[in-house]
Parts: C-alpha cells; sequence; structure tokens
C-alpha cells in the first residue's frame, strides 16, 4: 500500500486516513527528541504504525458508521479529513476506544478559521484582493518598487501613501468611456513619487514581518485549496502497546437491494419450498478512503437520524446592562447539603462497583487480544450469502467475505439466495373494477421461509425460463405471506358494479324520544369471465366501507386494513358472479314532546313504521291537536288584551293633550273607562284559557312519556 510522507509535529505521532486505513507517523516529543525506530521510516526519522480500516456498517438511514482498529505503541495524533457536509455528524458520534489515554483531545479549525487567521496577518489576504488592494491596504509599510524603464535599478525607495485611480490616457484621447487606472503614491527621500501600477516592473517589502505574514498567507491558502475537506485531529496521550479503535457516523449513500425469483417450478397444490429467490445489495463507496477487506454490514431499518449544527461557532445575543459599581452586597448565609436519600447513597457506590467490573471486564477483553468495538457487532444465522441478525431494533446483514471496493465505485454484492414457497394466482382489485372492465393482474403469494428479514425493494420474475415482468416488494418480515403482481391477465376480464340501499331495521319509543335505527346496505357484484381453456386460481381484494360489518359472504379469507380478501378458482371458459354485501347501521333520534305537528303526522302516516306505532303517533297527533287549539285560543285573548292596553296609552296622551275638562276630554274618560271593564274581562278569560292550555299540554306530555313502544 502506497505511503505518503508527512511532516513531524512535536510531542505526538500524526495519523491519517490512507487507503484502507490510518498510518501513525513518529515525530518529536516534548524534549525535542526524536523517537528511535528500527523501521526504515525510523531511520529516516519517523516511524509508521498501521491502524486498518476494520469495519462499515451502512443503514438505510442515509448514514455509514465507519471503524478503525489496531495496536499503536506510543502516544499519537490522529488527523480525520471529513466532507464539510459529514463534520457536523462526525463530531456528534466520534467514539474513542484507548484504553492508555486518560484524557484525549479532540480539536480542529472552526469554519472560520482561514478567513479570521488572514485578516489578523498584517497583509491582508482574505477576500481575493487584487495588488493594488493589497498594497493599499498597507499604508506606511516601506516599498522598493523597480520600473519597467528601469528593471536593473536603482529602485525607488518610499513609504505608501496609498492608491488612486485616474482614467487612462488613451480612452480620454480617444473619447472611449474611461478606464480607471491604479497609481502608487509614495513618500520618498526625494518628495512623492507617483507611478502608474502598469510601468511597475517588480516590488518588494522592506519589513521582513510583512514579507513573513506574506508567505504565511499563501502557505494557508495553499493548504486550503480543497475548500470540501476539513480536519479533526484526535490526540491520544497514552504510551506503550495497546488496542486503539476510532469510529464515527458520517452521511453515507444508503444501500439498496434488488431480488430475482424464478417461479417455474412453483404450482398452486405444492405448499413446499418451490421457488427460487436471489437478492443483491448495492452499494456506493462515494468516499476518498478505498475499503480493502473490511467487514460491511448492511442494517435495515428506521432509526432516527438528524443533522445538529456543531461545527461553527455558535453565538447568543446578550443585553448590555448599565454599569452599577455602587453600593455593596447583602451578606447572606447558606446552608450546607447533605444527601437525604439513604438509597442514592447506596446507588452511588453501586454505580462504582459497576464501573469497576466493566473496567476490569475490558482489560481482561484486552489481555485475549480482542478489539474493542465502537458499536454492537452483526452476528447470527447462517445463510447462503450474508449473516443476518438483528442490530438493537434493527436488522443487519453482514456479508460473509471480506469487501474491498476502490473509492467513487460501487458494487453488488449476494445478499441471499435460497428456496421460498410461492403459489401463483391471480389478483383482482376491486377499486380498479368498479365501473369498469379491467384485467387482473398476474401474481403470486410469497411465503418468506428465508429465515431473515428481507428489506423493500424491486422484484424481477422469471418464469419457464424467461422474463415474466417486475414486481415491488415491502419490506417482508420472516414467516409472513405477502402478494406480488408482475403483470396482467388478459385472458380474464372482471368488473363490479355497485348499489346502495337502506331499511329501517327498529323503532322504540321510551322516555319521550323515538330511536329510529336504520342499516345501508353497500352490494357490489362482481363479474369475473376466464376466457381461457384452464381453471386459474384468483384472490379478490374488495376494499372495505369504514363502520360497515361484512354479511355475505359470512367470512373472508383475509383481511388487510383496507381490504377482504376472497379466494376463488376461476372455471375454464366460464363466468364467475361474486356478490359482496355490507351493512353500517346508523340511528335517528327524535324529541316528540316539543315536536311540531307536522312531524308527529308524518310519524302517524309512515307506511315504513310498525302498525303500533303509527297507532301511538296518531293519538299524540290528537293530544297534540288539542294542546295547540288552547295555546291558540290563548294567544288571540292575549293579543287582544294587548292590543286594547296599547290603545288605552294612546287615548290617554290625547287626554292629557286635549284636558279632562272640555268635551273632548270628556269622551277620552268615557272610553278609558269601557276599555278598562273590556280589558278586566279579557284577563279573567285569558286565565281560564292559560289553565285549559296547560292541561291539554301536561295530558300530550304525559301520554308521551307513558310511551314504552
Amino acid at each position: 500500500m502506497k505511503r505518503f510522507p508527512l511532516p513531524v509535529l512535536a510531542a505526538c505521532s500524526f495519523i491519517f486516513l490512507a487507503g484502507a486505513g490510518l498510518y501513525a507517523q513518529a515525530a518529536a516529543d516534548r524534549t525535542g527528541q526524536s523517537p528511535v525506530s528500527d523501521s526504515p521510516a525510523g531511520k529516516s526519522g519517523a516511524a509508521e504504525e498501521f491502524i486498518p480500516l476494520r469495519r462499515i456498517t451502512i443503514y438505510s438511514s442515509g448514514v455509514a458508521f465507519f471503524e478503525y482498529a489496531g495496536t499503536l505503541s506510543k502516544g499519537a495524533a490522529l488527523k480525520l479529513p471529513f466532507n464539510a457536509n459529514a463534520v457536523n455528524d462526525a463530531l456528534k458520534s466520534l467514539v474513542i476506544n484507548d484504553p492508555s489515554s486518560a484524557a484525549p483531545l479532540v480539536h480542529y479549525p472552526s469554519e472560520y478559521t482561514l478567513y479570521r487567521t488572514l485578516k489578523d496577518l498584517r497583509i491582508d489576504l482574505s477576500g481575493d484582493p487584487g495588488i493594488p488592494q493589497i498594497i493599499g491596504g498597507l499604508k506606511g509599510a516601506e516599498l522598493e518598487v523597480y520600473t519597467a524603464d528601469r528593471p536593473e535599478g536603482p529602485p525607488a525607495v518610499g513609504r505608501i501613501i496609498g492608491i488612486e485611480y485616474r482614467p487612462a490616457l488613451s480612452a480620454v484621447e480617444y473619447g472611449d468611456p474611461p478606464v480607471p487606472e491604479p497609481y502608487l503614491s509614495l513618500y520618498t527621500a526625494q518628495g512623492i513619487r507617483i507611478t502608474a501600477f502598469k510601468d511597475i516592473f517588480s516590488f518588494s517589502f522592506k519589513d521582513p514581518g510583512i514579507n513573513a505574514d506574506l508567505n504565511r498567507a499563501l502557505d494557508l491558502i495553499m493548504a486550503s485549496r480543497n475548500l470540501e475537506t476539513r480536519d479533526l485531529t484526535v490526540e491520544l496521550p497514552g504510551g506503550g502497546s495497546r488496542l486503539v479503535s476510532i469510529s464515527y457516523v458520517i452521511p453515507a449513500p444508503v444501500w439498496k437491494v434488488s431480488y430475482r425469483l424464478d417461479l417455474s417450478r412453483s404450482s398452486p397444490a405444492d405448499s413446499r419450498p418451490n421457488a427460487l429467490l436471489q437478492g443483491w445489495a448495492i452499494v456506493d463507496n462515494d468516499g476518498g478512503t478505498d475499503w480493502q477487506d473490511v467487514e460491511l454490514s448492511l442494517a435495515a431499518g428506521r432509526p432516527v437520524s438528524f443533522i445538529q449544527n456543531l461545527y461553527p461557532p455558535y453565538y447568543v445575543n446578550r443585553p448590555t446592562l448599565p454599569l452599577a459599581i455602587a453600593g455593596t452586597a447583602e451578606a447572606e448565609t447558606w446552608e450546607s447539603g447533605k444527601d437525604g436519600n439513604a438509597e442514592n447513597a447506596g446507588g452511588s457506590q453501586a454505580r462504582k462497583a459497576l464501573r469497576a467490573e466493566a473496567y476490569a471486564e475490558e482489560k481482561r477483553e484486552i489481555a485475549q487480544g480482542s478489539v474493542p468495538a465502537a458499536a454492537p457487532s452483526v452476528a447470527g444465522g447462517v445463510v447462503d450469502t450474508a449473516r443476518a441478525a438483528a442490530l438493537g431494533d434493527q436488522f443487519a446483514f453482514t456479508i460473509k467475505t471480506p469487501v474491498s471496493l476502490n473509492r467513487r465505485q460501487s458494487a453488488m454484492l449476494p445478499l441471499v439466495e435460497g428456496n421460498v414457497t410461492a403459489v401463483k394466482l391471480l389478483i383482482l382489485s376491486g377499486e380498479r373494477a368498479l365501473g369498469r372492465t379491467v384485467h387482473p393482474y398476474l401474481g403470486a403469494e410469497l411465503h418468506n421461509t428465508t429465515g431473515m428479514k428481507l428489506p423493500a425493494g424491486p422484484l424481477t420474475i422469471y418464469d419457464g425460463g424467461a422474463y415474466a415482468g417486475d414486481a415491488l416488494i415491502e419490506f417482508f418480515p420472516e414467516q409472513e405471506k405477502r402478494l406480488i403482481s408482475y403483470g396482467e391477465d388478459l385472458s380474464v376480464t372482471g368488473n363490479a358494479g355497485f348499489t346502495n340501499s337502506q331499511i329501517l331495521s327498529m323503532v322504540t319509543i321510551s322516555g319521550g324520544i323515538m330511536t329510529i335505527n336504520r342499516k345501508r346496505i353497500y352490494e357490489r357484484t362482481y363479474t369475473i369471465r376466464n376466457a381461457s381453456a384452464e381453471p386459474k386460481r384468483l384472490v379478490l381484494e374488495h376494499p372495505i366501507t369504514p363502520g360497515a360489518v361484512l354479511t355475505e359472504p359470512a367470512k373472508f379469507d383475509e383481511r388487510t386494513g383496507g381490504f377482504y380478501r376472497f379466494y376463488q378458482t376461476l372455471p375454464a371458459n366460464r363466468e364467475l358472479l361474486f356478490t359482496v354485501k355490507e351493512e353500517q347501521p346508523y340511528m335517528e333520534k327524535a324529541g316528540l314532546t316539543m315536536a311540531r305537528m307536522d312531524i308527529l303526522a308524518g310519524y302517524a302516516s309512515n307506511q315504513e313504521l310498525p302498525a303500533h306505532i303509527r297507532t301511538a303517533m296518531q293519538r299524540a297527533v290528537e293530544l297534540k291537536q288539542k294542546a295547540d287549539a288552547a295555546k291558540n285560543v290563548q294567544t288571540d285573548l292575549e293579543t287582544q288584551q294587548t292590543r286594547l292596553i296599547s290603545e288605552q296609552d294612546r287615548i290617554r296622551r290625547n287626554l292629557e293633550a286635549a284636558g279632562n275638562q272640555t268635551q273632548q276630554g270628556q269622551e277620552y274618560l268615557k272610553r278609558l273607562v269601557a276599555m278598562d271593564e273590556e280589558i278586566d274581562g279579557l284577563t279573567l278569560k285569558i286565565g281560564d284559557a292559560r289553565k285549559n292550555a296547560q292541561a291539554a299540554q301536561a295530558d300530550l306530555e304525559a301520554y308521551i312519556a307513558s310511551l314504552n313502544l
């Protein structure tokens, strides 16, 4: 494997990504002494140690887990280059296992480090400035300038005053739009010298500090040419030979799966595994690292995965408060704290003991030579092409043989191969067939007998040695049965007719409330014609009506979240009629005591209601008529009385205007007396009418309340 030279770093080794692993290069320690190595690299001043890429797990949520594991013999610094879009995930998920480094350190340049470093230098190259802008930003600096007419010297030496722009003389002379040209102003021993930039052959700064900053800025810009890469450095100060692992989770292309299914040997009468299923996983290595002999696992599931913006510095706005320096603080006393729960103290000791036991177990694993893992290892039952097992709450496939895949390459890897049970049949969708003639789907019922959960993916069907069509399959748990479809059978047609009716099932009256129970009946008749010379097996998917109950046929063969399934055999050259009925009960309630006359009369004449209900409603109509008539009499008398009282008010106003001593006033007084007598008579009649109306209404309410039918 190719190894790349690296600059020496003080105090630690330097590890970098190369090919399929991490290299550690020894360097000068804190005392300034260089480590000695017997290896060829050591003789040249650097000893290399290799930490290979051991394990990759690609998840269906758009991330991948990478683990590097190997042996280090001294302190090291691990430089991990990441794409810019992966740094947040790396900071969120980086795991370091080094039993000798009690205090590892991860450091990295912030997102704005280059820009701010360039701004901090005396010569500012941030923002891609031109030569005039660079020189103009160094007013007062001493500059040595050689001009084109005197390239060999002597140079003009002076301090920078500034840059000014003048229109080009040629443009002014020929009447073209003015083009500004920069001019340099220098304060020299001979006075102020102005030179056009186009006449400057070369220049240099007299201040060595500015020249050093210029060189530093150019180094920084050169080192940051790959703006898509960010480096994280992990310092491991431990010593001695030990097993170390570095792992992280970063964005990665999701892995995909595609299946092939051979139905050549499937038969409706055969319940044994009779179809060959083959699955391939498609993986992409889009990173900058080659995979060489890595353990590759492919996890299926839907874990929560998100990006937290951890990489750039984050500042919060704080309020500015007025200065308050006068006055003194009040004296305070504070009680000492103690743990008031004895169980907490015991729990603390238990946690200490648990940590001590875990540390002892880790030391035993290291002594036995096992490599520490940053994530659960994948192991399980053996299938033909991959090991399959649960990975937490997910399911993972581990490719049996180590995988090698160059960067920016993709590959297809065998995932599963084995026999499954498949029964060929036709699938008629009741939704598609409603109101039109359609062909049922060519399909099969699969029984997952592979012993593993199969991820969702496309399925290419072969039958009789030829391509038969494509299908899609959702996530397929083990031992579950699933229908697939891959074409249409042109020799079979089907359509569905639909009717909707309602019937009265029961009517009750109790407590003055009439309850009418009805049923809506949804009936769908399927007409399926088989024009071929052989019988065929068909599954009919009938959409379930929400809230309805299946009544015909009495039972269904299968049920999904939204469909009933009925399995039928289509006779050769025959037509099959199949009816599905569903009933949906609903209820109407009506209060009879305060019901209007037309409503009660409608119930009394409704032939849909039972005879005893109609008879009861007829008696209620008679009582309602009496109550309404009595109420009408009371209302008429009250209306007359109200009219007389209103007329009295008018006459009183006229009387006030005419005076009671006039002849007209005397006439008004007589009329007022007569009206008083009439009003008193109406008051007596209204009292009797109110009693009659109340009695009639009470008779109606008592009758209705007594009904219990």
